[in-house]
């Protein structure tokens, strides 16, 4: 009887290991971020003029970074890896979208966006977002990141890679130079879209 108690809950164990982030798997690569957080409403154009609404998105997984062209730190990066997860997801890309929020609406140009997402093979595959400083900041505080244009340094800003599930739930963080790899965002991505 001792011997079954204990099998028991080795098995409660392993399974409680297993679940979280709400009862799903919790096999995301990323980090967890806070329970209860959700995709902020926002409105906004992307690269090619079309309007974004947060609530649009809705029934897909999303990656949600931030992004400012003139960034040569961790920018390049980040949309270097994000277009190269969302190419590696083939079919699977149907119900997932990436997103890039501008930290610095006046200087990340139509042209140098354009040029940016060619030059580090995002374009088709990451959307950026921008709009007026008036229009941002109140994304910004919703996000509850910190923008370059605030700081003054273009590479001074939060640069976090979130996805969030078709519930609109926050399920995993990427950092760049320690988890965001394209294969751990395909991952968390794949995940996230169920």
């Amino acid at each position: 009887m001792l011997l079954l108690a204990a099998l028991v809950a080795a098995l409660a164990i392993s399974a409680g290991l297993l679940l979280g982030r709400d009862g799903d798997e919790a096999d995301f690569r990323g980090s967890q971020p806070p329970a209860g957080l959700t995709l902020p409403n926002f409105e906004l154009r992307d690269d090619a003029g079309r309007l974004v609404r947060a609530e649009e998105l809705r029934g897909k997984a999303l990656a949600v970074t931030f992004l400012d062209v003139q960034c040569t730190d961790a920018c390049p990066v980040i949309a270097a890896q994000i277009g190269r997860a969302v190419q590696a997801l083939g079919e699977d890309r149907r119900g997932i979208e990436a997103l890039a929020i501008s930290v610095d609406p006046v200087r990340d140009t139509p042209e140098g966006i354009e040029a940016f997402l060619r030059r580090y093979r995002a374009k088709g595959a990451l959307r950026y977002l921008d709009g007026t400083v008036a229009e941002l900041r109140p994304v910004w505080k919703a996000f509850a990141v910190a923008a370059s244009h605030d700081t003054g340094n273009s590479n001074m800003h939060s640069a976090p890679v979130r996805v969030y599930d078709g519930r609109g739930r926050w399920r995993s963080t990427l950092h760049p130079g320690v988890d965001l790899t394209p294969a751990n965002l395909a991952h968390d991505l794949r995940l996230a879209a169920g």
